[in-house]
């Protein structure tokens, strides 16, 4: 199991969910249940899925789970840039969310490179103890 809290993706997609929950509080009372909730659950779901795959034995599926934290922060992305539109949030907010999500893109999106390039090594390594076996079976077969 991985220790999630030195997970640098996870520490700034956890900075951008306070910084989200802080900024929503002064959205309409009418979007309680709409965009606020939206947006708080898409920006709390990238650390989230980042903890939950940390957990997972598997490399295919801890990518599982970061692949799921990437389209969250895409919907989180989105949500911000609604948010503006509607005049929820200022432009200077705004552009710190945005400038916030972009980095913890960068962030995860070198996190999933370097598990997809580990998970691909554990695939050829298990080709090739798959071949062994299945040449050291076929010699002692007569």
């Amino acid at each position: 199991m991985r220790d999630y809290t030195k997970i640098e993706a996870w520490r700034l997609a956890d900075d951008l969910t306070v910084v989200i929950y802080e900024r929503t509080r002064s959205f309409p009372r009418e979007e309680m249940y709409g965009l606020t909730s939206q947006l708080r659950r898409a920006s709390y779901s990238v650390p989230a899925n980042i903890v939950e795959g940390a957990s997972r034995e598997s490399q295919k599926e801890y990518l599982h789970f970061l692949y799921i934290s990437r389209g969250s922060l895409s919907e989180t992305q989105y949500f911000v840039h609604l948010a503006r539109r509607l005049g929820y949030l200022n432009d200077a907010d705004a552009e710190r969310l945005h400038g916030q999500t972009r980095q913890a893109f960068a962030c995860l999106h070198g996190l999933i490179k370097a598990v997809e390039k580990e998970a691909g090594k554990f695939k050829k390594l298990a080709a090739v103890v798959t071949s062994l076996l299945a040449i050291s079976m076929a010699r002692l077969v007569p």
